[in-house]
């Protein structure tokens, strides 16, 4: 079932809130030793959550548009009482204290949260294989990466075993994952949705973001998570934009008069032939929709790439820091013949992976005497560049659309001993972190030569969120009205 069919069904008694927890929770038990998307599995939490939304419901209270239903949280968004590790030997074990506060939104909207989702360890990846706990398989193929660094909940969408996740986007990390599965993604506007509680690695980039497997449930999902926080310095003091409106608007009355940009600079050179097909279709479909589609340059997009990999890396040196074995999480070496540093470097080598070690190293690197200037100033100034890039394009066009990824999902281990690689994967992605925009990826079919998913790539200004939701929408109704069905029928069983 639908995320909305499912609360529905909860709403109206025709099924209880326990049920459906118990029948995801057996479908973990079922298939997660083959695909490995969670760390941790809250079954008593899980249930528990679901029981108070079935005494509410006996008790008359109204219940939320998602109340009972259960999903997957990525684990670098801090529970009370369940670990979370970030996907890092060095926050094994740890159990935060509190919430984050998309946990809280969450648990007061009657959202069961089954368990944790594996990750590419402190989000730093584009594969779900870097982290301390091995990787995750895709559920289309399981010797293929589900992408990263949320492939755990990506993973856990597309095999069934929760209709809703949440995950988190640096570079392209809710994006990504959702265009090789065969889900939906949405990174939202920067500041949108509160970051307090979630572990940091790049503050100016990370945005949490939810992920279903249609536009629909991803709008219900959004609304409940987005909105001003006063925990979080960076959080928007603005009115959420409509998103359910907007998707229920973009499948009923289509996109008619939106002018359509193509970025074309996102083609060329390192595209899988199957992937540009499929988006050149789509873009066919905007046009049959009654979109206006025109080409637009954004010259500096070609430079988001070295400024991305210079400015997260840079934050995460700063952001790390904090794990000195001093306060929580592994301490290696204290057994009274090691100095206070001597601890910090031990467990430093023992709980940080090498994908995280080099991030801190080129990190600190760039923000270093003498080359602060040269590496991360510069940097910041193509960050400006690209905004400016975006805010012209957005004086022409309603959204701009590309593929979500250059490839379809590459095979585990393929590109884990070449760095550059793996980092061209969010080539597509990268440009909205940099500049805080709106993004999705919804589905647009497979590839011909692979026959796995493919994505597409819809971007919006600052708060224009809701634009993602009406195209998205009204790609995946022509789609699905074309084929009969929704893309993930076709995944092949577990």
């Amino acid at each position: 079932m639908t995320a909305a069919a499912l609360a529905g069904a909860i709403a109206s008694g025709e099924a209880s809130a326990e049920e459906a927890a118990r029948a995801h929770l057996d479908r973990i038990g079922a298939v997660d030793e083959k695909v490995h998307a969670f760390l941790h599995v809250d079954t008593e939490g899980a249930l528990r959550a679901a029981r108070a939304v079935d005494a509410k419901r006996a008790a008359g209270e109204k219940l939320g548009p998602l109340a009972g239903v259960p999903l997957a949280l990525k684990d670098l968004i801090t529970t009370e009482g369940v670990p979370t590790t970030c996907g890092s030997k060095i926050l094994e074990g740890w159990i935060p204290p509190y919430d984050a506060t998309v946990t809280k939104r969450l648990k007061d909207a009657g959202v069961v949260v089954l368990g944790k989702t594996n990750m590419d360890e402190f989000a730093m990846g584009s594969s779900t294989e870097t982290s301390a706990y091995g990787p995750t398989g895709n559920p289309w193929d399981l010797t293929r990466i589900p992408g990263g660094s949320g492939g755990g909940s990506s993973a856990s969408i597309a095999s069934y075993q929760a209709p809703l996740a949440i995950g988190t986007d640096t570079g392209g990390s809710i994006r990504q994952p959702a265009s090789v599965t065969g889900t939906v993604g949405v990174k939202p506007t920067y500041g949108a949705v509160s970051r307090y509680g979630l572990v940091a690695f790049s503050s100016s980039l990370d945005q949490a973001g939810p992920c279903a497997r249609n536009v629909l449930d991803t709008a219900l999902l959004h609304s409940v998570i987005a909105g001003h926080d006063p925990m979080d310095s960076t959080s928007i003091d603005a009115p959420v934009p409509d998103v359910v409106a907007a998707a229920r608007q973009g499948r009923e009355q289509g996109i008619a008069g939106m002018r359509v940009g193509v970025v074309k600079e996102f083609a060329g050179e390192g595209y899988q032939a199957g992937v540009e097909q499929r988006f050149r279709e789509a873009v066919e479909v905007l046009r049959g929709l009654g979109a206006e589609v025109v080409e637009i340059s954004c010259p500096h997009f070609t430079y988001a790439l070295p400024a991305y990999y210079l400015i997260a890396p840079s934050e995460c040196s700063s952001n790390l820091a904090r794990f000195d074995a001093m306060r929580y999480g592994l301490r290696v070496g204290d057994d009274g013949s090691h100095s206070a540093e001597e601890v910090t470097a031990l467990t430093r080598e023992a709980g940080f992976g090498d994908e995280v070690k080099r991030r801190i190293m080129l990190g600190t690197y760039a923000l270093s005497s003498g080359y602060y200037d040269a590496y991360y100033g510069q940097a910041q100034k193509v960050r400006t560049l690209i905004t400016r890039d975006f805010d012209a394009a957005f004086a022409a066009v309603d959204v701009l659309v590309s593929p979500t990824t250059p490839t379809t999902a590459f095979p585990i281990g393929e590109r884990v001993d070449d760095p550059m690689a793996m980092y061209l994967a969010d080539l597509c992605t990268i440009p909205s972190n940099l500049a805080g925009n709106a993004a999705m990826s919804v589905p647009c079919g497979l590839a011909p030569e692979d026959g796995l998913p493919v994505g597409l790539q819809i971007i919006a200004p600052p708060m224009a969120d809701d634009r993602l939701y009406r195209v998205g929408a009204a790609v995946e109704a022509a789609l699905t009205d074309s084929w009969g069905h929704p893309i993930l029928e076709e995944a092949p069983s577990l």
